[in-house]
């Protein structure tokens, strides 16, 4: 349930965002407001023994949290609510919160004090509680009594509330009297990078995990295979990594921040499309057609040996990447583009006839090598996901149905309504290029995303285009992802692409969040951004 917003009691901090230059626009519609006076006020309770002023009537009924994304429900107050302090303690009743405890009291200013059962004025409180019917990544925060204590059922709820408290006490912001319960909408809120065709820093992929982080994001895709570069260092096959490329021990670092703020990566090693990189140090590989001519980034999957170095990649790359969602790309295959690929590639009609019969087609062996390698990701208990136009209508080899759906476009040849994988059963993650895509140099027919048209026209129902699919299947769509795409690199710096999704992530993550219509309009939600810095 959104919260209604009422006037900003004095005192109260309005949020953790900085502006993007040239993301403005017409003022949406304005915010609903209810006045949170209205409702009766809870029973006054006496202080545990707090030495701060016990709430009474004569403080004003709290407000909502100003924060992004905007927390769910918000139980209003009396009372002065609270502030960090030095030399005030952040506690937890649990081993497990141990991190979290003392990341918040670093950024807070505060002391850790690990696990304690007494209580004290000005504590900061973090619990797991045993409700474990609950979403994984909800969590309660209570501002009573002088004290602010932040539970729930797992480790990742309660990091989100400490982002919550954070945001709210930015820059001598006082966290409001009162509960608040939050959860999110969609269990996959991300972000995808291509780095294969930009080399990224590592530092810079490092301030977007705590980025990331702070917006309550989960997901970090690392798109680092492609026909322009392959940019994580491997032992198996070191002679197809670029010049420019992140070590393994970056990436480890990268891993473990993304750790601590609980977001999950993402590779992607794209095939048996994009493999320009590999190719190039192994040209026998490559797809040729009737005539010779070669094709570009694709790989030749009649041959034994394609299917070897691929999942010599992705066995490798299983052991440096934790579990979680494993990208396996299979878009854009161009032995597909061809009115008729038999006769183009007579090869690979020959292994799809030995393989499934006289009457496979390539698109079968296509298939089947899609569900290969989704074999060897699952080896090591990894869900598989490939993009939408990886998938084939009147194939006789099917997709397996483990693998999710990255829906980006409907332009492929032969494109496949969000419908036609809904109504089929399969999960679904949204990518939609005309809302999330930001492609560098804005080639063919993109444009940078605002972050005002995804926070007024889109929701992770909107799949493809501007229409939603129907509520009955909300459900089968996990979340969302917001992507970079590097097809121009140098069309912007590293600075220039950080300050132009900065918008269209907040907007993104407020929608995965909580997909409803937001309280603010897009004016205050801008100025919102600017205040919480």
């Amino acid at each position: 349930m959104a919260v209604a917003l009422v006037v900003v009691a004095a005192g109260v901090s309005l949020g953790l965002w900085a502006a993007s230059g040239g993301d403005g626009g017409s003022t949406g519609p304005e915010a609903r407001s209810s006045q949170g006076a209205t409702a009766a006020a809870p029973p006054d309770r006496a202080p545990e023994a707090a030495p701060t002023p016990s709430p009474t009537r004569s403080y004003p009924l709290s407000e909502a949290p100003r924060t992004i994304p905007a927390v769910r429900d918000h139980e209003p107050a009396r009372g002065p609510g609270w502030q960090p302090e030095k030399g005030n303690r952040v506690v937890v009743d649990d081993p497990a919160l141990a991190d979290e405890g003392r990341l918040v009291a670093g950024e807070l200013g505060m002391a850790y004090a690990g696990e304690k059962d007494d209580r004290k004025a000005g504590d900061l409180r973090l619990v797991l509680n045993s409700d474990k019917g609950a979403n994984p990544e909800s969590y309660t925060m209570t501002v009573r009594g002088g004290r602010v204590e932040i539970a729930g059922p797992s480790d990742a709820g309660v990091f989100y509330g400490t982002r919550t408290l954070k945001q709210e006490t930015r820059d001598g912001g006082t966290a409001p009297e009162g509960v608040v319960k939050d959860e999110p909408a969609k269990p996959q809120r991300g972000f995808m990078l291509d780095i294969a065709r930009k080399n990224f820093t590592a530092g810079w992929i490092e301030d977007r995990v705590r980025e990331l982080g702070d917006l309550k994001f989960n997901q970090l895709g690392l798109h680092f295979s492609d026909d322009q570069g392959f940019r994580i260092e491997s032992s198996s096959h070191p002679e197809i990594v670029s010049q420019q490329h992140l070590t393994k021990a970056q990436v480890r670092k990268i891993i473990d921040l993304a750790r601590s703020r609980h977001i999950t990566i993402v590779p992607e090693i794209d095939s048996p499309g994009h493999l320009g990189a590999v190719l190039d140090a192994h040209p026998d590989l490559q797809l040729r057609t009737a005539q010779g001519s070669a094709v570009q980034g694709a790989i030749d999957i009649s041959k034994a040996e394609s299917a070897e170095i691929v999942d010599d990649l992705l066995n490798e790359y299983a052991d440096l990447f934790p579990g979680g969602p494993w990208h396996l790309g299979g878009d854009e295959y161009q032995a597909l583009t061809r009115s008729n690929p038999e006769a183009s590639f007579p090869q690979l009609a020959a292994a799809a006839r030995e393989r499934y019969g006289s009457g496979a087609t390539v698109a079968d062996l296509t298939t089947g090598w899609l569900n290969d390698r989704a074999d060897t990701v699952r080896k090591y208990q990894r869900v598989p996901r490939a993009w939408n136009d990886g998938f084939f209508r009147g194939t006789s080899v099917q997709a397996a149905k483990d693998i999710q759906v990255a829906y980006w476009t409907g332009k492929e040849i032969g494109a496949r309504a969000p419908l036609e994988y809904l109504e089929a059963g399969r999960k679904v993650i949204n990518y939609n290029d005309e809302f999330l895509y930001y492609v560098l140099g804005e080639p063919q027919t993109f444009v940078y995303p605002t972050g005002q048209r995804i926070y007024e026209q889109w929701t992770p129902r909107v799949l493809r285009g501007t229409a939603a699919v129907p509520a009955r299947y909300d459900g089968q769509i996990l979340g969302g992802s917001f992507a970079v795409w590097c097809d121009l690199a140098n069309s912007q710096t590293e600075a220039q692409v950080a300050a132009g999704i900065r918008m269209p992530l907040r907007a993104t993550v407020q929608k995965l969040w909580d997909p409803d219509r937001p309280e603010l309009s897009w004016t205050e939600f801008r100025a919102l951004a600017d205040r919480l810095g």
